[in-house]
Order: structure tokens, then C-alpha cells, then sequence
């Protein structure tokens, strides 16, 4: 039986992570002209030291994974350049709606920094339907790390075991796995992901409302 959903975002929710790669590459090609997208797939779903040891490794600049962070981040500023509207799935409200009329609690999980996920829930008109929203940044360890989801679900009053996660990447699911959450996947097959620890394999968000009937 499970008594609340926790959505991750990037990924699942917004559509943000293909977006967030071009604009890596754009960086990565002006220090490495032969860095093609491929070479930084190994960012999506990283923790943010992960992620940026690998686009160190792929510019092959010698530089260390925070020197190549901050100089990222001082030519431009990717949050503020994210129309979060335009790349929203659409689908979400009816999902979060129809959750809710199964009187189950809804939160949010998500690496990002509070801001952003409290950014994108209030420009995609959906806050009202969290009663937990929770970042990555508030804890020292981040996905895989199960610490998050430990988290949400006492904030939720809810115990692991009654949670459905919906997740990605495979941080996210080995971090509910390791949680003790049921997890249902979204399969992205422009990623490598390995989503063997989910219980459920989804095509579409869509079919989420019937995987939380089944286990109501």
C-alpha cells in the first residue's frame, strides 16, 4: 500500500536535461572542438562534483572539476536562461490532480537548488499540489545517496515503504531503491540510464495514476 508520490524534476517533470547538456556542450566544444553530446551524457543525473568531473575529463584541459565548474559559471548563467514553461510536460496537473483525488500526499525531491524547483512548480502553476518540496542542496551526500528520500518521506509522515517515487536517471533510482520505495522509472532512451532497481518501467508519465491504483 502507498499513501504518498515523490516526483523528482529534471527529467521527469520538466523535459530540462537535454537543454542543460547543449548548453554544456556550447562550453565544452569551445575548449574541446571534438567534444560531441554523447561524451557528456555521463552529466545527466550526476551529483554536481560527478558531473563536472566528467566535463573535466571530457575537455581533457588539465584543469580540475572546479576550476572547469567556475569558469562555467562565470560566462553564463543557465537558470536564468531556462524558459521552464516551454520544456514543462504538460501532462503533470491532470497526473497531480488525479493523485490527489486518491488522497494521496504529493512531494518533491529533487537534486536542483530550492529555488529553481520552487521556480518551476510556481511557473507551471502545480506548487499547490506539494505538500513537501525538498532540494539536494540541503543535505552534504546527494543521489544515490538515499538521504534525500529518508528526508521527504518523514517530512511527509509517511514511512518509506508506502512511497512511490518517480524517477530517471540512475542516481535517483538506486538513491529510492536504497530508500526502500517502490520507484516507477521513465524511460528515456536518449540516456544511458540504468533503471534495473524500478519496479516500474513507463513509456509515458501517464501511467502513473494506474501504477498508484494498483498498489493503493
Amino acid at each position: 500500500m502507498i499513501k504518498a508520490v515523490i516526483f523528482d524534476m529534471d527529467g521527469v517533470m520538466i523535459d530540462s536535461e537535454i537543454e542543460y547538456l547543449r548548453m554544456d556542450l556550447e562550453f565544452a566544444k569551445r575548449k574541446n572542438p571534438d567534444v560531441v553530446l554523447e561524451d557528456l551524457f555521463g552529466m545527466v543525473g550526476s551529483s554536481r562534483e560527478d558531473a563536472w568531473i566528467h566535463m573535466a575529463n571530457a575537455v581533457k584541459t588539465g584543469q580540475t572539476w572546479q576550476e572547469v565548474r567556475d569558469e562555467f559559471r562565470s560566462t553564463r548563467d543557465v537558470y536564468s536562461e531556462m524558459d521552464y514553461r516551454k520544456i514543462f510536460r504538460t501532462e503533470i496537473p491532470g497526473i497531480l490532480a488525479r493523485l490527489q483525488q486518491m488522497n494521496l500526499k504529493l512531494a518533491v525531491a529533487s537534486s536542483t537548488q530550492l529555488d529553481i524547483i520552487r521556480r518551476v512548480i510556481q511557473e507551471n502553476e502545480i506548487a499547490s499540489f506539494f505538500e513537501v518540496v525538498v532540494s539536494g542542496s540541503q543535505f552534504k551526500r546527494s543521489k544515490p545517496d538515499p538521504e534525500i528520500y529518508h528526508y521527504t518521506a518523514a517530512q511527509l509522515g509517511i514511512p518509506e515503504a508506502e512511497c512511490l517515487v518517480i524517477e530517471d536517471s540512475t542516481f535517483g533510482v538506486t538513491a529510492a531503491s536504497r530508500a526502500g520505495m517502490k520507484i516507477a522509472a521513465l524511460i528515456d532512451h536518449r540516456f544511458n540510464f540504468d533503471q534495473s532497481l524500478a519496479d516500474y518501467h513507463m513509456e509515458s508519465l501517464s501511467e502513473i495514476p494506474g501504477i498508484a491504483k494498483q498498489l493503493l
